[in-house]
């Protein structure tokens, strides 16, 4: 997977850690997320990792380049956590982490596309998806507690 920044990156960077993976977007209803999901990230970066993945396929709902979304997340929400390369998220051309994340035969269970911007996945320590959510779910959200506290 590419970076924002254009470096290549693996998941294997996070193994051993909770993956929340989240297709963003500056334009759009559910961006104040950004803003949960950074502090989420701040108070668990020993044992997890948000991932951003700024799509466009939503009503073009994330139209800039990638310095421009760069630039406006961290203005607007000090982002910090990592963010990747503009990407599809369903249909024939989503990338491969959506590839895997939407296709049960890869991993396991879950057929769940994105429905929107902002929906998001959990993924374990041992690299196994064990959550969808909606767009609407937050951090504090009883639903993503539930997933995010099972052992």
């Amino acid at each position: 997977m590419a970076t924002i920044d254009g470096e290549t990156m693996t998941m294997e960077a996070y193994r051993g850690k909770k993956i929340i993976i989240l297709n963003v977007a500056s334009k759009c209803g559910y961006t104040p997320q950004y803003a949960d999901w950074q502090a989420f990230y701040d108070s668990h970066k020993d044992d997890a990792v948000v991932l951003g993945f700024p799509c466009n396929q939503f009503m073009f709902q994330e139209p800039g380049n990638a310095a421009e979304i760069e630039s406006f997340c961290q203005k607007n929400y000090g982002v910090t956590f990592p963010m990747f390369e503009k990407v599809d998220v369903k249909g024939s051309d989503a990338c491969p982490v959506y590839k895997w994340l939407t296709d049960p035969k890869q991993n396991g269970w879950n057929s769940e596309v994105p429905s929107w911007n902002f929906s998001k996945y959990l993924v374990n320590e041992k690299g196994q998806l064990i959550a969808y959510f909606a767009p609407n779910i937050k951090p504090g959200s009883p639903e993503f507690q539930a997933a995010w506290n099972k052992k």
